[in-house]
């Protein structure tokens, strides 16, 4: 996608034995390019959330991989990668399908061969993420044109969207977002609802940045507009992005977003869930019992970062001293809320049946 005409991934090799990612936790106030030359930066990287997003953290992790293999090829430094990779964020499954992946291909090899095949499997493993959203973004645009001819010509469509699942989640294009472009790119007209999504505030920093450096028209709103503007028939369908998927529907995103899907259920508006297929966890059927819920540092929620009237970036804390604070980061909305998945091989109602009839190698 692009920043001001530029075109831009959110991860690529940069030299001999580097990997550069874009430091998403100094957006939207400074545009910063990261270099990660091994284990332990791809680790900090992911863990610290410079990059974040269930697609793009596998990524991430492929790539760390690579880099880890560079220092030490042997079956333990693989192990040693993998494990140290996985113990980075518990709830997005792509970081463990990208591990999996990774460890399947470069175990059998020789040493001498692992450092060049891990290289080429995670540029593979970017490079079919991008394939993977440009389809959810092709199959989501036909939802927005038809809601499109139910609107006075001219009129823009209202998509509200929770959190970031957009091109800077992901390696390009985005999940949830990628309809969204892709509209655009047809010339439908468009305007996105950007939840701030606290504590973190995704929405307020990365979507808002990323829709307004590609031009597409949005607004941000605070988490609890969503559904006053729904009863106010001011939104036309909800699309928003998933960490974990279960075989049966559920969806585990970004905390707040199963309110969301609450207020759409109670006002009759669709509620779609862009799905790239790594991230479907086939193991799981029950995604309220069996999805860990990862909990984050509480300076999250008591603390906000920002940029100052004259140019400083300062952190103030906004809660009393001596107040605890629970930061659970996902929530899971049920399959039954959902209208519909979006995935790189069409649209499917959220169930196990609807799924197998895309993914029918599952079954």
């Amino acid at each position: 996608m692009r920043i001001d005409g530029t075109a831009y991934r959110t991860i690529w090799p940069d030299g001999e034995g580097a990997v550069a990612i874009i430091d998403q936790t100094r957006l939207p106030h400074d545009f910063a390019v990261v270099r990660l030359t091994s284990l332990e930066e791809a680790a900090h990287a992911i863990r610290a959330m410079l990059v974040r997003g269930a697609p793009l953290i596998g990524a991430a992790a492929a790539y760390g991989v690579a880099l880890a293999l560079r220092a030490d090829a042997s079956d333990r430094g693989l192990e040693r990668a993998c494990a140290t990779l996985l113990a980075t964020r518990p709830t997005a499954v792509n970081l463990r399908w990208a591990l999996e992946r990774m460890r399947g291909l470069l175990a059998p090899l020789p040493e001498a061969q692992r450092v060049g095949a891990a290289e080429a499997e995670a540029a593979a493993i970017a490079d079919e993420d991008v394939e993977i959203n440009r389809s959810i973004g092709l199959h989501g645009a036909a939802l927005i044109r038809a809601a499109a001819a139910n609107k006075v010509p001219g009129e823009p469509v209202n998509v509200l969207t929770h959190c970031n699942a957009g091109w800077l989640a992901t390696v390009d294009w985005g999940t949830a977002l990628a309809p969204v472009y892709a509209a655009f790119e047809q010339g439908i007209p468009l305007h996105v609802w950007v939840d701030e999504t606290r504590p973190r505030n995704q929405g307020a920093s990365l979507t808002a940045w990323e829709l307004k450096h590609h031009g597409v028209p949005h607004t941000v709103i605070a988490d609890n507009v969503g559904g006053h503007l729904m009863q106010h028939g001011k939104v036309d369908l909800c699309i928003v992005g998933t960490d974990r998927t279960t075989a049966t529907g559920d969806v585990c995103n970004k905390i707040g977003t199963y309110l969301k899907a609450l207020a759409a259920h109670d006002n009759g508006v669709p509620f779609y869930v862009g799905l790239p297929s790594p991230t479907i966890d086939w193991t799981i059927g029950d995604g309220v019992r069996d999805i860990p819920i990862e909990e984050r540092d509480g300076r999250e929620v008591s603390e906000l970062t920002g940029r100052t009237a004259d140019g400083r970036i300062e952190t103030v804390r906004v809660t009393p001293d001596g107040s605890p604070v629970a930061n659970y980061a996902f929530d899971v909305t049920p399959a039954r809320l959902v209208t519909g998945l979006i995935t790189e091989r069409g649209v499917c109602p959220a169930t196990r049946d609807g799924l197998l009839g895309l993914f029918p190698e599952r079954g």
